[in-house]
């Protein structure tokens, strides 16, 4: 696998056809998650999604997504859902506090749904290495995030949770 993406390598089932899937996506650092929701949205639509089974819906950022998330699963709406954010650490504790609750409240609700719950927040250093992460091809985190959403679809129906 290129750079260790999941993306260059070949796993589980990615069927996106006739699934609805939840893009929650952080308005913060938006040069960014505008880049995450475009990738997420493209892996999402080369897998077979229809693009009006695509929804996405703004938080205002990454400390309101699991908020969002599991409001969404209550919803009942969605096949899966992926989150989009991106922390940047700055001179003070914040990007500690942000990053560990969106991590520890987002694992929370994807281990709580009956449906797949993908991460895609990215908590990095500078907005370079974030940009890095963002870019066009399919080492976007975004594009990785929606496919390991997929993959886990195929991996619930497998295991009898859907």
């Amino acid at each position: 696998m290129k750079g260790g993406s999941p993306a260059s390598g070949s796993r589980g089932a990615r069927e996106a056809a006739g699934l609805r899937v939840a893009l929650l996506a952080a308005r913060f650092n938006a040069e960014i998650t505008d880049r995450l929701v475009e990738g997420a949205q493209r892996a999402l639509i080369e897998h077979g999604a229809s693009a009006t089974d695509i929804e996405t819906i703004r938080v205002p950022g990454a400390w309101e997504l699991p908020q969002a998330a599991a409001r969404a699963v209550e919803a009942g709406r969605f096949d899966a859902i992926v989150a989009l954010g991106c922390v940047i650490r700055g001179e003070t504790p914040h990007f500690e506090y942000v990053c560990t609750q969106a991590t520890l409240g987002l694992g929370e609700v994807a281990r709580a749904a009956r449906l797949p719950v993908a991460f895609g927040v990215l908590t990095t250093d500078d907005v370079e290495q974030a940009r890095a992460r963002a870019g066009a091809g399919p080492d976007n985190k975004g594009y990785e995030a929606a496919l390991a959403a997929l993959e886990m679809v195929s991996v619930y129906r497998v295991l009898g949770a859907d």
